[in-house]
C-alpha cells in the first residue's frame, strides 16, 4: 500500500514548465479528466486540483519523457532500459502508462459524444456534395471534349492560313526591296559603264553601292540567286570605286588640289569607310616619314652610293669611310639630309591639306562636318600623328648617329649650324606654308621645340667644340707655365678673327648665336682671368718720376691687346640684337676690368701727384701786391707743368691713341677714359683750392688768372682737349672771371650758374671779414684734409657747415652790438637757400 501511493503522488506532480513537446500539448487539450491512478482507486485528498490532467505528469517522469521528445528513438530507448538494470520495472511502468491513455481517451470520448456525433453527419454532407460535384466535373469535360472536337479543325486552317498569309508579305517584302536593289544595281551599272573612270561621278556611284549593301544587309537579301548575281559586280565596282577614289585622293593630297581631296573624302564617307581609309592614309604617311628619315641616315646605303660598298668613298663597319672618301660621303650624307626635308616637307604638308579639307567641308545631305566623323574626343589631330611618328623616329635616329658612327658624329658635331639650319628652314616653310586663316597650322611652337630638341645632343658637342677651339687659342697666347710673355699682335688678331668667324657661322640663326656667344663670353672669361695673371704689381709700375720702366710698358701693351679685344667684339656685337649684347656684357666687362687694372694705379699715381702740385696754392701769398712779381710765373704751377710734360712724354705718348686712330675707332679707349677723368679732377681740383685762397689782393687775382690761363693751355695740349671736358672746362672759364667781380654783381652774374655752389661760396670767404671764418678755418683743417672731406659730400651738406660758420658770425656780430653785417654774408644765406629748395 506505502508502494502504491509513491507511484500515485509522483502521477500527481504537477507541471513546472511551459515547454512541453507538441505532443503533450495536444494531450493536455482534453478536458475534465477523471481522477485516476494506475491501479484505479481514488487518488489521495493530497492530489493536484482537477483543473490538471494527469497526463502533464509524463513530462517530469524520467521514464515516460523520452516519449514525448520529437527525436524519440525506440532502439535508444530500448538500449538505455536494458542498461538500467530493471528493464521489467520500466515494461511495468510502459503498461500502467498505457492503461491510464486508454482510460483518458475513453473518458474524453464519453464526454464529447454529441460533438463527436454531430461532426460524423457534417462528413457524411460533405461526401454528397462532392459525389455531385464529381458529376458536374465529368460533365463539364465532356462538353469541353465536344468544344475541342469542334473547334480543332478551324484553329488548324487559321494557323495555316496565318502562315501563308505571313510568308506572302515576306516574300511580297523581298520581292520589294530585291526589285528596289536591282533598281540600284542598274543605276550604278549605267553610271559606271563609262570606258573612262575620270568621266564617272564616284560619289554618287559610292552612295548608290552603299544604299545596296545597306539593303542587302538589312534586309536579309542575300542568298536570293539574282540578288547574289548582282552584288558580286557591286563588289567589283566598290573596289573599283576605292582604287579611284584613294588615285583622287592622293592626287589632290600631292598637289593641294581642294577639290580633289573632297571629292575622295566624300566618297569614302559615302562608302562608309571614311575613318578607316584617313586612319590607314595617315599611318601611311607616318610610315613614309620614318621611312624618309631612316633612308637618309643609312651609312650602307651612302657608302655603296658615293663610291662602291669596299672602294674609296666606302664605309667600313666601325662606321669611317676609307681612305679619299670622307668628302664624298660626306658630300653624299648632306644631299640626303636635304632630300629627306623636302620629303618630310610634302608629307606633313600633303596631311595638313587633307585635315584642312576635312575640317570645311560637310556632307551636302546630311551636313555633317567630316573632320567630326574622323577624330572623335580624346582623338589628336592627324597632323599631331605623323609628327609624334616623325619626332620619335628623328631621336632614334640622331642617337643612334651619335654613339654608332663616329664619322657621322663628326660631320653633324662640325656641321651642326647646318643640320639646324636644314630643320628649322623645314619648320620655317611648314609654318609659312600651312598659316591659313581659319585653319590649324601643321607645326606649332611646341613641335618646333621638339624637332630641335631631336638633335640637342650635337648641339652640346657643337658647342663644347666651339669653346675647346677657342680655350686652346687662349691658352696659347696666355700660357700658365710662362708667365712674364705676352701676345703678339698677330695672335690677338688672331683671336679676334677666330671669335668673329664662329660668330658668322651661326649668325643667320639667332637661337644658336646666343649659344654660341655664352662660350664666346666663357672663353673670354677665361681670357681675363689668364690676362690678370700676366699683370706686374708693385711699386715699380707706380714709379712716375722718371721714363717708363720695362714693366710698365708692358702693362701698357697688355693694357692696349685687352683695349683692343673689347673694341672689336663690342663692334661686332653691335651690329647684333640687343639680347645678345646682352649675352656678352657681363663678359665683356671682365675684359674691360682686366685691362684697366694694368694702367689704373699709374693714372692714381699720376692724379696724386698734380694733385699735391696743386695743394701748394695755399703756400703762396695772394694776399699782397707786388708789381714786380707780375711777370713770374707761380712756383707750384711751373711744378705742375712740369709734371704735366714729365706724364704726357713718358707715359700717355704710349698709351693715349693717335687723333687719326681715335677719330676711326669711335669709342673712347680706357687710357682716354682715364686721361679725361684726370684733365677733369686737376680743372675742379684747382679750382676748389683756387677758390679756398685767403686773402686774395687784386695782385693776386691778376696771377690767380694767369696760373689758370697756364693752367688749361697745360691740360688741354697734354692730358685731354678742355674744350672736350664739358662742366668742369665751364666751372674754369667761369671762375676767372668771377674772381674780379663786385661783390654786389655776384648774385645776378650768370657766370655762377657754370660754378658748383659750393665753390663760390668758399671765394665769397675771401671777401668777408676775419672774423667770418671758414669751415676749414673753423676745424682748424689743412687744406688735404678739408679736400677730402669735401670729396665724400654733396653739395648741400656742404652748405650745412658753411651755415653754420655764418650762424656763428652773426652771434658774433649781435654780441657785439652792430646792426650791420658784411655784404657777403646776405648773398651766401641766398645762394645757400637755393641749395635747400633744389632739395625739398
Amino acid at each position: 500500500a506505502g508502494e502504491e501511493e509513491k507511484k500515485r503522488a509522483k502521477m500527481a506532480l504537477p507541471p513546472s514548465s511551459p515547454s512541453s513537446s507538441p505532443s503533450l500539448q495536444r494531450l493536455s487539450t482534453f478536458k475534465n479528466p477523471p481522477p485516476s491512478s494506475l491501479s484505479g482507486a481514488q487518488p489521495p485528498s493530497t492530489s493536484s486540483p482537477s483543473s490538471s490532467s494527469p497526463l502533464d505528469s509524463f513530462a517530469y517522469d524520467p521514464i515516460l519523457a523520452p516519449f514525448l521528445s520529437p527525436s524519440f528513438s525506440s532502439a535508444s530507448f530500448s538500449s538505455a532500459a536494458l542498461a538500467s538494470g530493471s528493464p521489467a520495472s520500466t515494461a511495468e511502468r510502459l503498461h500502467q502508462a498505457i492503461r491510464l491513455l486508454d482510460s483518458q481517451l475513453r473518458n474524453d470520448v464519453v464526454s464529447r459524444h454529441p460533438e463527436l456525433l454531430a461532426q460524423l453527419s457534417s462528413l457524411s454532407q460533405a461526401e454528397i456534395s462532392l459525389s455531385s460535384l464529381r458529376s458536374s466535373v465529368s460533365s463539364l469535360q465532356s462538353s469541353i471534349r465536344r468544344v475541342r472536337s469542334d473547334l480543332s479543325e478551324p484553329v488548324r486552317s487559321i494557323r495555316s492560313k496565318s502562315v501563308q498569309l505571313s510568308n506572302i508579305h515576306s516574300a511580297a517584302e523581298l520581292l520589294s526591296h530585291s526589285v528596289r536593289t536591282l533598281r540600284l544595281s542598274k543605276k550604278l551599272r549605267d553610271l559606271t559603264d563609262s570606258p573612262d573612270p575620270e568621266k564617272i561621278d564616284l560619289t554618287k556611284a559610292a552612295q548608290l553601292h552603299f544604299e545596296i549593301l545597306t539593303m542587302c544587309k538589312e534586309y536579309d537579301l542575300f542568298g536570293i540567286d539574282v540578288i547574289d548575281e548582282e552584288i558580286k559586280f557591286v563588289n567589283e565596282i566598290g573596289e573599283k570605286l576605292r582604287s579611284e577614289a584613294m588615285k583622287v585622293l592622293e592626287r589632290g593630297m600631292e598637289g593641294l588640289n581642294q577639290a580633289e581631296v573632297g571629292t575622295g573624302l566624300q566618297v569614302f564617307y559615302n562608302l562608309g569607310e571614311l575613318k578607316h581609309t584617313v586612319d590607314q592614309l595617315v599611318n601611311k604617311y607616318k610610315g613614309m616619314a620614318v621611312k624618309s628619315v631612316s633612308a637618309a641616315m643609312d651609312m650602307k646605303s651612302i657608302s655603296s652610293g658615293s663610291g662602291g660598298g669596299y672602294g674609296p668613298g666606302g664605309i667600313r663597319s666601325s662606321g669611317a669611310p676609307h681612305i679619299g672618301g670622307g668628302a664624298k660621303v660626306r658630300e653624299s650624307l648632306w644631299q640626303r639630309m636635304a632630300s629627306c626635308m623636302e620629303q618630310l616637307y610634302s608629307l606633313i604638308v600633303a596631311v595638313w591639306h587633307m585635315q584642312r579639307v576635312l575640317s570645311k567641308k560637310r556632307d551636302p545631305f546630311t551636313h555633317v562636318l567630316l573632320l567630326d566623323e574622323v577624330i572623335k574626343e580624346g582623338d589628336s589631330m592627324l597632323t599631331d600623328r605623323v609628327w609624334d611618328a616623325l619626332v620619335k623616329a628623328f631621336t632614334s635616329q640622331m642617337k643612334s648617329a651619335f654613339t654608332a658612327s663616329s664619322f657621322v658624329k663628326e660631320i653633324f658635331t662640325m656641321g651642326y649650324p647646318k643640320l639646324v639650319s636644314m630643320i628649322e628652314n623645314l619648320l620655317e616653310r611648314i609654318s609659312r606654308d600651312t598659316d591659313v586663316k581659319g585653319v590649324l597650322p601643321a607645326v606649332d611652337s611646341e613641335r618646333k621645340e621638339q624637332m630641335v630638341a631631336c638633335i640637342a645632343i650635337f648641339q652640346t658637342a657643337f658647342l663644347s667644340l666651339c669653346f675647346g677651339r677657342l680655350s686652346d687659342l687662349v691658352n696659347s697666347i696666355f700660357p700658365m707655365s710662362s708667365r712674364g710673355s705676352l701676345p703678339s699682335k698677330e695672335q690677338i688678331s688672331q683671336v679676334l678673327s677666330h671669335i668673329q668667324e664662329e660668330i658668322e657661322a651661326v649668325h643667320p640663326d639667332g637661337r644658336l648665336t646666343l649659344l654660341v656667344l655664352r662660350e664666346i663670353g666663357k672663353a673670354l672669361s677665361n681670357l681675363a682671368q689668364r690676362a690678370e695673371c700676366q699683370i706686374s704689381t708693385g711699386p715699380e709700375t707706380r714709379q712716375i718720376s722718371g721714363p717708363a720702366t720695362s714693366t710698365q710698358i708692358r702693362n701698357f701693351t697688355l693694357c692696349q691687346h685687352l683695349q683692343g679685344i673689347h673694341t672689336h667684339i663690342s663692334s661686332m656685337v653691335a651690329d647684333l640684337p640687343s639680347i645678345a649684347a646682352d649675352v656678352l656684357s657681363p663678359y665683356l666687362k671682365a675684359i674691360y676690368d682686366a685691362a684697366c687694372e694694368p694702367v689704373t694705379p699709374l693714372f692714381k699715381a699720376m692724379r696724386d701727384q698734380l694733385e699735391s702740385c696743386i695743394l701748394q696754392i695755399h703756400d703762396q701769398n695772394f694776399g699782397v701786391d707786388d708789381v714786380a712779381l707780375d711777370s713770374n710765373t707761380s712756383p707750384y704751377m711751373e711744378e705742375l707743368q712740369r709734371s704735366i710734360l714729365h706724364f704726357r712724354k713718358e707715359f700717355l705718348s704710349r698709351l693715349l691713341p693717335s687723333a687719326a686712330t681715335a677719330n676711326t675707332a669711335g669709342t673712347e679707349s680706357i687710357c682716354t677714359r682715364l686721361a679725361r677723368q684726370m684733365a677733369s679732377r686737376v680743372l675742379i681740383f684747382y679750382i676748389r683750392h683756387a677758390s679756398l685762397v685767403r686773402p686774395l689782393s687784386e695782385w693776386g687775382k691778376l696771377r690767380m688768372a694767369r696760373d689758370m690761363a697756364e693752367l688749361e693751355l697745360a691740360v688741354g695740349q697734354n692730358l685731354f682737349p678742355v674744350e672736350q671736358l664739358g662742366a668742369p672746362y665751364r666751372a674754369l672759364r667761369a671762375f676767372r672771371p668771377l674772381v674780379f667781380l663786385e661783390t654786389s654783381q655776384m648774385g645776378s652774374s650768370p657766370l655762377i650758374q657754370d660754378l658748383p655752389p659750393s665753390i663760390v661760396l668758399h671765394h665769397l670767404y675771401t671777401r668777408g671779414p676775419d672774423e667770418l671764418e671758414s669751415p676749414m678755418q673753423k676745424n682748424r683743417l689743412s687744406p688735404k684734409q678739408y679736400s677730402l672731406w669735401l670729396d665724400n659730400q654733396r653739395e648741400d651738406q656742404i652748405w650745412k657747415g658753411i651755415k653754420a660758420t655764418l650762424d656763428d658770425y652773426a652771434v658774433k656780430i649781435r654780441s657785439r652790438g652792430d646792426k650791420e653785417f658784411s655784404p657777403v654774408y646776405p648773398l651766401m644765406l641766398q645762394i645757400g637757400s637755393s641749395l635747400t629748395q633744389e632739395n625739398l
